[in-house]
């Protein structure tokens, strides 16, 4: 099984930069990001109808890439952590984690015996179907999962030093959007209270020794991001930026002021 190249530069505090995709499930769709300079790809599972078969096609097009395959499932259960994983996910994404408890079972999915409760299923997928030593592989396997836990709630926020805490959560990722939602200013990105909030998640994971994570849509929320101390920043959305690329040669080519 092959190592997670980002995970330890990560945990060391070396900034990474990646995408997220939501719309463009192409086979050549982690090349391009790849070569692009992005060191991961996040594919969504929550928001965009994907699906696990489809996955497992876009995982095997990162072989032989420089470039780490994620996924955000749609919650935080063994069933979709333990199937992403065994198709070869090196980090796997969940949203609305809300207290210890829930990253405690998030953590037992994404982890063998006798530190976990993760089935084992070797020489396929998540170890390019070779065989070899299964304590070998059990030992990559945790030590190559990136488990990043999305901080988006209200609730998540409250608890965000106890879900900190937990032994095996490696990243704490804002997800901007709903976290204002549930604190009741949607989209209300500039409001000190939502500035506090980013800030507290920072000051969690130096604390406890985790990668705060982000992913930012324009060069403004890049910068934002970065002065806080978000070190793991994906760049998306991907429709939104194809959309926005195509807006700017469109108006220029109707003579439209850019």
């Amino acid at each position: 099984m092959k190592p997670n190249t980002i995970k330890t530069q990560l945990l060391g505090g070396q900034t990474v930069a990646g995408a997220m995709v939501f719309e463009f499930f192409s086979p050549g769709m982690s090349a391009i990001l790849a070569n692009a300079g992005c060191r991961f790809v996040l594919y969504d599972m929550e928001h965009a109808g994907l699906g696990f078969e489809t996955l497992k096609w876009l995982f095997s097009t990162c072989r032989g890439l420089p470039i780490e395959p994620m996924v955000r499932v749609p919650r935080g259960e063994y069933t979709w952590l333990a199937r992403a994983l065994d198709l070869g996910a090196t980090g796997v994404m969940i949203p609305m984690v809300e207290s210890r408890a829930h990253a405690e079972s998030i953590v037992q999915a994404c982890r063998y015996p006798p530190v976990g409760r993760r089935g084992a299923a070797f020489g396929f997928a998540q170890c390019d179907y070779l065989g070899g030593d299964v304590d070998e592989k059990i030992r990559i396997a945790h030590e190559r999962t990136l488990v990043i836990a999305q901080i988006e709630t209200e609730h998540g926020l409250a608890n965000v030093e106890e879900i900190a805490a937990v032994d095996g959560i490696d990243v704490l990722w804002v997800g901007h959007f709903d976290l204002s939602n549930f604190m009741g200013i949607p989209g209300r990105f500039d409001d000190p209270r939502f500035d506090a909030a980013m800030r507290k998640v920072v000051e969690a994971c130096r604390r406890h020794g985790k990668v705060p994570g982000f992913m930012a849509t324009d060069p403004a929320w890049v910068r934002r991001a970065q002065d806080m101390g978000y070190t793991m920043i994906a760049a998306g959305t991907d429709n939104g930026l194809l959309q926005q690329a195509f807006a700017g040669l469109v108006r220029q080519i109707d003579g439209q002021p850019e």
